[in-house]
């Protein structure tokens, strides 16, 4: 035989040939760049309850809220007036004539006492009760000029003076006044020889009075407190 002719031309191409077989699965490839993010997929149901969380702090008040309607009327207190209502009077007379001037002057004759605040061995008033006071005296004189005067701690606040006509006569005064504890209040001839005061048991009296007409209201407040205690 002879050589081996050269290549023909290249020919048409040939239809589409059946499927082969599928090959195995080659390894896996390295991991490739991280994606776009997806769309937001459905809601999903809802989950168990939680555990309740710890009190939050108080927030701001709120504005102020309408008045309320009144309440019904309560019960009635207990008055506790009584237990705390203060007294303090006197009245005085004398069994003697003619004092000592610019002394106190001793009235031992007890008419009332209420409280023991005036001391008949003394002739002074000492102050238990801080308040307003009245004072009054009723001095009959005789035989001689009367000059006396109403002392309060050592100064006088009133005085007055009576003249001796031959007869028997009354002097007079009285005041008000504000007193503290321990203050003291006497009477007393301030002008020499001048101490017509006259007292005869029989007939005639001189007289010396006093009382609180009110107590001060901070220390009614203070002995109420202390009662609630």
């Amino acid at each position: 035989p002879g050589r081996d002719g050269r290549d023909g031309k290249k020919g048409e191409k040939g239809e589409k040939g059946n499927a082969g077989l599928r090959g195995k699965i080659g390894p896996v490839g390295a991991t490739g760049e991280k994606g776009d993010r997806g769309e937001t997929g459905k809601q999903g149901p809802a989950g168990a309850r939680g555990n309740k969380g710890k009190s939050g702090a108080n927030g701001p008040f709120g504005p102020r809220g309408d008045k309320g309607q009144r309440g019904e009327l309560g019960l009635p207190g207990i008055c506790k007036c009584g237990s705390i209502m203060l007294k303090s009077a006197f009245s005085v007379g004398i069994t003697t004539s003619y004092p000592e001037e610019q002394l106190p002057i001793i009235f031992n004759k007890v008419l009332f006492n209420e409280g023991e605040h005036y001391n008949p061995s003394t002739g002074k008033f000492i102050c238990a009760v801080p308040g307003i006071y009245y004072f009054s005296y009723d001095i009959t004189l005789a035989n001689k000029h009367l000059a006396i005067g109403l002392v309060h701690n050592g100064e006088y606040r009133i005085k007055t003076f009576d003249a001796n006509t031959g007869n028997h006569d009354v002097a007079s005064g009285s005041t008000v006044m504000y007193l503290k504890p321990e203050d003291e209040v006497w009477l007393e001839i301030f002008y020499t020889d001048q101490n017509g005061l006259f007292s005869d048991p029989t007939w005639a009296d001189s007289l010396f009075s006093g009382f609180l007409l009110y107590a001060d209201t901070d220390y009614l407040d203070a002995l109420a407190e202390d009662e609630d205690f």
